[in-house]
């Protein structure tokens, strides 16, 4: 991304040069409106460790070096537009028959391409199916270092207080090939953080297991391939690359490159966003989507102490059938999603040509639409948004899609 960046700058330069000053109407954007920017106070090694991992993250495999044998993406890069949200095109299936992942018929996450000689795999009858779209990855290294603490204060699986909301964490027990120097490793649960059901604890699995289910790149952490149950033909024989084909060093690259990445800044804060605030508050919103936590330690120093304007509380909640997909995950049900951050809204569809993709399927095309699809424990704060008049319903969706 940053040597993309910088090319982009470097055909900016000429076209002024050609045109005129005068007559150059492009600018780069400034950092604070990119999903691909560090965030600030790093060292000179960790900023080169930084564009290390950005050219890995934006590294596309050919066969010859081991995409495949089925997989979903060519790299990293090509799921998360700029780094943020992806596209309802390269969203991803995953398949479960009830708590059963369905690994005989191609589960828990159907790759659809193929390498020359091997054969993609199809959505089998009689099962479950889950849309996935590819979640932002700036702010992870953020999120990881929220102290537990402060995320299972806002727990209440039991709604306690009686608001209707009884989030809770998904406890999960990371695999074995998580170092127990990384966050969210042990051999006991811990809070499950990532993903769209916080099914994965630990950024470094979420990162190695991306590879190998996605792009079918097995590396020293989890060097198996992937192969399609669904055919007695031998997709083995189309891979010819010796396993792993990613070095554990490689991977930890982009374990750098994502843990430093810095969210895009919100937008200024006016009158009537401010009054959408206070509106998004009052009819529970921020009951879910807490606006603000605060960084504990990390191992990156520059990343301890610092707000992080999540809006998510990191939990699960049933939202109700319309959202279900019916498809377990670690202890979420088919009824529960994590909150979705809403941070980067703001320039959102400056990396998707114009247009929104919400939810964890992007269905909805706006911040209104994916509210009123809202059930289970957010159709309190649905019912109360429908009833808004048209200014307190503007300030509000001013305030979300200004995040």
């Amino acid at each position: 991304m940053m040597r993309r960046r910088m090319a982009g700058l470097l055909v900016i330069s000429m076209a002024g040069l050609a045109l005129g000053c005068d007559d150059l109407l492009t600018e780069a954007p400034d950092d604070a409106d990119l999903f691909d920017a560090p965030i600030d106070g790093l060292t000179t090694e960790e900023l080169a460790a930084f564009a290390e991992g950005d050219a890995q993250f934006g590294q596309s495999f050919l066969p010859a070096q081991g995409l495949g044998p089925i997989f979903n993406a060519v790299s990293c890069a090509a799921c998360h537009s700029g780094d943020g949200r992806g596209r309802r095109e390269n969203s991803l299936t995953r398949i479960s028959r009830g708590t059963d992942p369905a690994l005989d018929v191609g589960g828990p996450q159907i790759q659809d391409r193929a390498i020359p000689g091997a054969v993609p795999e199809s959505v089998p009858s009689g099962v479950d199916v889950s849309v996935r779209l590819p979640p932002p990855v700036f702010g992870v290294g953020l999120i990881e270092a929220i102290p537990a603490a402060a995320i299972l204060a806002n727990a209440d699986p039991t709604d306690a207080d009686g608001d209707g909301i009884s989030g809770r964490p998904n406890m999960v027990v990371p695999p074995a090939f998580v170092p127990s120097r990384e966050p969210g490793s042990g051999s006991s649960p811990q809070l499950g953080r990532f993903s769209r059901k916080a099914q994965v604890s630990s950024l470094l699995e979420q990162i190695a297991a991306a590879y190998q289910q996605d792009i079918g790149i097995t590396s020293d952490f989890l060097p198996v391939e992937n192969h399609n149950p669904q055919t007695s033909r031998a997709n083995e024989v189309a891979d010819r690359v010796a396993d792993p084909e990613l070095s554990a060093a490689a991977v930890l690259a982009t374990l750098d490159y994502l843990r430093m990445l810095a969210p895009p800044a919100p937008g200024e804060m006016t009158a009537r966003r401010q009054r959408g605030s206070d509106v998004f508050t009052a009819i529970g919103c921020a009951s879910c989507h807490v606006p603000e936590f605060v960084t504990g330690p990390s191992v990156i120093p520059a990343i301890e102490g610092r707000r992080v304007a999540l809006f998510s509380d990191l939990l699960l909640h049933d939202m109700g059938p319309e959202l279900a997909d019916n498809r377990p995950d670690g202890d979420a049900s088919g009824q529960e999603w994590k909150t979705a951050p809403l941070w980067g809204l703001r320039v959102m569809r400056d990396f998707l040509n114009g247009e929104a993709f919400l939810l964890h399927d992007g269905r909805a095309a706006t911040v209104e639409e994916a509210i009123m699809l809202h059930g289970g424990e957010g159709q309190q704060a649905r019912d109360e948004f429908a009833s808004l008049g048209p200014q307190d319903r503007d300030a509000l969706l001013d305030f979300v899609e200004t995040r």
